[in-house]
């Protein structure tokens, strides 16, 4: 029998505009986490960089308006270097808590950001990303796609960890490459805080056969600056995402969630066993497949703009 242990997802807000305090919440939550027993936490889509609801960055179709590109440079700003002290703070409270944690954060590289999950597995520090690959309607404008290099799934003393984030889930092709690698904690963080997204997730821990942690920020409007360009109003007290997470188990039992009232973390036993119990009659890339019907490329190299030969 596989040893049974503690999981979280956490659901809180971000400080939008200031990174460095995002992971300064990040890492003090991973302390809480991890002193009620969790080994695997999972954090929201954009926890570090901020996730811009709302926001139109000025761009009406055929024009893009001088305030727009002064909001992007402010957004890009706003976005972490993969060696800075952001993840270094995040990598510290995960050695000293010998958790596993998955995060979403905007990634900067050049003049592009892209919508992250980070893996940290405890004294080893950060050891995989992902970069979202198809970022969703106008996310289209700020964020760059990801590429099929940035797809791990990691073997790991509590199961092989892997992260999907938001509408990703959308994708059958993207959900079967990770059902291939053998994912059995599947993490997915999301910026989708509507109730249909608690039927996806049950609906992907059938499929996988795995378990699913889904962690969506709760955040108003207050947390944003005054001056923020938000198409829902400047109310401090709107609610702009109001969470949702919640944590599946392989058959799609709820353990935890979803919650809609606040800031939580919350929690659930994972007992690893249950995977295999599930795919007894149902085993999308082994016994139900039918590989002489339905066969999927996936291309992992990574993609450049740029290749230079001598």
């Amino acid at each position: 029998m596989a040893p049974q242990f503690r999981a979280a997802v956490v659901q809180a807000a971000a400080l939008p505009q200031d990174a460095l305090a995002s992971a300064g919440k990040a890492a003090a939550l991973v302390r809480e986490a991890a002193a009620n027993g969790a080994r695997l936490i999972v954090f929201p889509e954009a926890f570090l960089g901020g996730y811009p609801k709302g926001a139109s960055f000025g761009t009406p179709v055929g024009m893009r308006k001088p305030q727009g590109r002064e909001d992007y440079r402010r957004y890009h700003a706003a976005a972490i270097a993969l060696d800075g002290p952001e993840v270094e703070l995040l990598a510290e409270a995960v050695r000293e808590t010998d958790a596993f944690v998955v995060i979403g954060v905007i990634e900067r590289d050049g003049g592009t950001v892209y919508c992250t999950a980070l893996f940290f597995d405890g004294a080893k520090g950060l050891v995989a990303k992902h970069r979202k690959l198809m970022p969703t309607g106008a996310e289209r404008l700020i964020w760059g796609f990801g590429d099929g290099s940035t797809l791990p799934v990691i073997e790991t003393a509590l199961g092989r960890i892997g992260a999907v984030i938001c509408w990703e889930n959308y994708m059958p092709m993207l959900r079967m490459a990770m059902y291939d690698q053998g994912i059995t904690l599947y993490c997915a963080p999301t910026a989708d805080d509507r109730d249909s997204w608690a039927s996806t997730m049950r609906h992907i821990a059938l499929e996988g056969r795995c378990f699913v942690l889904s962690a969506c920020q709760y955040i108003t409007r207050g947390a944003y600056p005054a001056d923020y360009d938000c198409a829902l109003g400047d109310d401090p007290a709107t609610v702009l995402l109001r969470g949702g997470s919640m944590i599946v188990a392989p058959l799609g039992a709820v353990l935890a969630g979803p919650f809609f009232e606040g800031e939580t973390i919350l929690y659930a036993d994972i007992d690893p066993d249950e995977g295999v119990r599930g795919k007894y009659d149902f085993d999308v890339v082994g016994h139900y497949a039918r590989p002489d019907i339905f066969t999927l490329n996936v291309n992992v190299a990574p993609q450049q703009a740029v290749k230079r030969q001598g």
